[in-house]
């Protein structure tokens, strides 16, 4: 310590005002912020490992040189084992995203563009970085190898595998082990591979820009591995969704750098790397929780079975030994997620068919005196503006109220001013001008999603309502065409009232209705 200030002596010309150790994370190295009597800070690093230091430093002012958003070197011990860095402050993108996280992945609009922006910003490095980077002060290696997979591989085989004491064949999981490695090794890559990609090394500033740190450990890599450690983070939680709307962000960014492959190509390839990076990650909260009992990294394991447990569901690998084991693993008594809900007291009812998957934080989710009534029974009028809205008898007053008058209207044409949206003129005249086509492909994703939760809920009443000028072409189409859609695709009753007509008509429920 008396050297890392000795070194903010000679950069500074004072010693600094205040010193406060910073908290450490997986590493060995120590972190401190000296402030000057300004309040102006600088970070300064103590490490253990000169070669480790030496990688981190080079790598640091090739970015800056490439103006990539790191940290800037500020000075450096003649051992190497000291450095001052720029301050980036003490927001995380871990830190700012924590209420998504403890939410168990609901994470909001905010929190949702932090990812975003950051994910956006990874092909900058990955890409823009590598541009003249001298791999050789990589650490511990320059690239990204078989050896390497290997080494991580039985680091998950040795320090995770072994320690919960399932029983496995170690010549068969070797030749699988290496099977993949040459899976993961099959495309050359002369992209920068952060390595260890994640929101704990993602700093942002006040304005929420990211900033990168902790990329000592990078080398010359396939792209895949980052994205897998960043999208996967066992702690995150990221929904489906989520990780899949950050996965098209990234993949639109990287192609201003470089012509990216196929999609379907690139989604395979990720799977391995995702599956790789599992087992990694896995070994490591092996060795640091199980080990040395670190309690965060015990915390961690049962997401990271989770990610498992999800990806071989989801993805077909061929490595049948590998999987078989895997799946074994994740069906352990220690990793099952056991959720139990405590029975009800307070009267609200709970209809066995649950549209619902609520969080084990919410609880169970409750339900009015509508629920679980059933059959639904859909009704669906035609109505003119001019004479009002239908009213709503069931007293619920549930549905949706469309105003067809943006579409091309063949009342204001001579042949068609004494026929209906039910005579074939009509009929043919909406549908060659395609507007009303158009209009009804929107209602019908709506209804088909209000009708299908309606059922699942066992609600009895809906009611779909279509106005135009007179009542008489495009209401009169859009709503019989709206009702036969409904009873084609659900099988339940359904009751057309074209009101202004004077025409009523009731499809029907067929036995043992769709849902």
């Amino acid at each position: 310590m008396k050297q890392l200030i000795e070194l903010y002596k000679e950069w500074c010309g004072a010693e600094p005002a205040t010193t406060e150790k910073l908290p450490g994370a997986g590493s060995n190295r120590a972190y401190y912020r000296f402030t000057d009597a300004d309040g102006g800070s600088v970070v300064g690093c103590i490490g253990t490992s000169r070669d480790e230091n030496h990688a981190f430093v080079y790598l640091a002012r090739h970015f800056s040189m490439r103006k990539l958003p790191v940290p800037q070197i500020l000075a450096v011990s003649s051992d190497e084992l000291r450095y001052l860095q720029t301050d980036l402050g003490s927001v995380s993108l871990f830190d700012a995203i924590r209420g998504g996280r403890e939410a168990g992945g609901r994470y909001t609009l905010a929190e949702q563009e932090l990812l975003k922006r950051t994910i956006r910003e990874l092909p900058n490095i990955q890409f823009r970085g590598a541009r003249e980077l001298d791999f050789s002060h990589c650490y511990p290696q320059p690239e990204f190898d078989a050896e390497g997979i290997l080494f991580d591989l039985n680091y998950f085989k040795y320090c995770f595998l072994k320690a919960t004491e399932l029983d496995f064949h170690e010549l068969k999981l070797e030749a699988d082990f290496r099977l993949l490695v040459k899976d993961l090794t099959a495309e050359s890559c002369d992209s920068f591979l952060y390595r260890d990609f994640q929101a704990r090394n993602v700093m942002l500033d006040d304005k929420g820009n990211p900033y990168f740190i902790d990329f000592q450990g990078g080398r010359r890599g396939p792209f895949y591995y980052d994205l897998a450690s960043f999208l996967w983070q066992a702690s995150a939680k990221y929904p489906e969704k989520l990780r899949s709307e950050l996965l098209d962000e990234y993949y639109e960014a990287a192609q201003q750098f470089i012509e990216m492959p196929k999609r379907p190509h690139f989604d395979q390839r990720l799977q391995l790397f995702v599956l790789f990076r599992v087992m990694q990650v896995l070994g490591a909260y092996g060795f640091r929780g199980y080990f040395e009992r670190k309690q965060h990294f015990i915390a961690s394991i049962p997401p990271a079975i989770q990610n498992l447990r999800e990806l071989l569901q989801n993805d077909d690998f061929h490595y049948p030994y590998l999987v078989s084991l895997l799946t074994r693993l994740t069906e352990m008594p220690q990793f099952q997620q056991i959720e139990t809900m405590a029975p009800r007291a307070d009267g609200y009812k709970i209809t066995e068919n649950n549209p619902y998957k609520p969080h084990p934080q919410d609880g169970p989710a409750t339900f009015s005196k509508y629920d679980a009534q059933g059959p639904l029974v859909v009704k669906v009028f035609s109505f003119s503006y001019g004479k009002g809205i239908p009213e709503d008898e069931s007293g619920n007053g549930g549905g949706y109220v469309f105003d067809c008058r943006s579409t091309h209207n063949p009342g204001r044409y001579e042949p068609y001013k004494k026929l209906t949206g039910l005579d074939e003129p009509v009929i043919r005249f909406l549908e060659d001008d395609g507007e009303i086509l158009t209009f009804l492909d929107s209602v019908y994703k709506l209804a088909d999603a209000h009708v299908h939760r309606y059922i699942q809920r066992g609600f009895t009443s809906l009611m779909f309502c279509f106005g135009c000028t007179g009542g008489q072409h495009r209401s009169v189409y859009s709503a019989q065409h709206l009702a036969e859609h409904i009873h084609e695709k659900f099988g339940i009753e359904v009751r057309i009232c074209h009101r202004e007509q004077n025409i009523k008509q009731v499809l029907a429920a067929e036995n043992g209705s769709k849902k």
